[in-house]
């Protein structure tokens, strides 16, 4: 019996706290193909920190070059989600604050909910996921903080806890 996998969203951002705003988003299917988008900012977007930067390696520059409209990016995600209804992230805090603004900005509503991938996860699964999280990350080289990368890390940690806690 194959598993299935929740699907994951993660988002990057312009860095942390008031003024911040989302960059990038990708998502993990239940099938475990990934998917992400760099978002072109807003005029009113002016929030930058350099750290988050040096974290991601996405320059304001390449968003305006290579990101797409914020209302096209929303829509990708109606039409990615909405027949599931879901999605699940580890920072639910900040990734529905950006995922709200995202929304707002393009003037929609989101099809979907965004939920705490931790509801999903045993006792037994959440004291093994730090390391068993590091584990996956050596074993399969993933560049952390890209987006769909991210989501798709969250996915696999998730499916090794649940066999290791079988």
């Amino acid at each position: 019996m194959s598993e299935t996998l929740p699907t994951v969203l993660d988002i990057e951002a312009s860095g942390f706290g008031r003024g911040s705003y989302p960059i990038e988003v990708g998502i993990a299917r239940p099938d475990g193909t990934t998917c992400a988008f760099l978002i072109q900012p807003l005029d009113e977007w002016t929030h930058w920190d350099p750290k988050a930067e040096l974290l991601h390696g996405i320059s304001r520059e390449r968003l305006h070059r290579e990101g797409f409209p914020v209302r096209q990016v929303a829509r990708w995600l109606n039409d990615e989600l909405s027949e599931e209804g879901k999605a699940y992230s580890d920072s639910w805090g900040y990734d529905n604050t950006w995922l709200s603004l995202l929304f707002h900005h393009a003037g929609m509503l989101p099809g979907f909910r965004l939920e705490a991938l931790r509801i999903l996860l045993s006792e037994d699964q959440q004291a093994l996921w730090s390391d068993t999280k590091e584990a996956v990350i050596a074993e399969r080289g993933i560049h952390r903080h890209r987006a769909g990368e991210d989501a798709r890390l969250l996915q696999l940690t998730y499916l090794r806890t649940q066999q290791l806690c079988q």
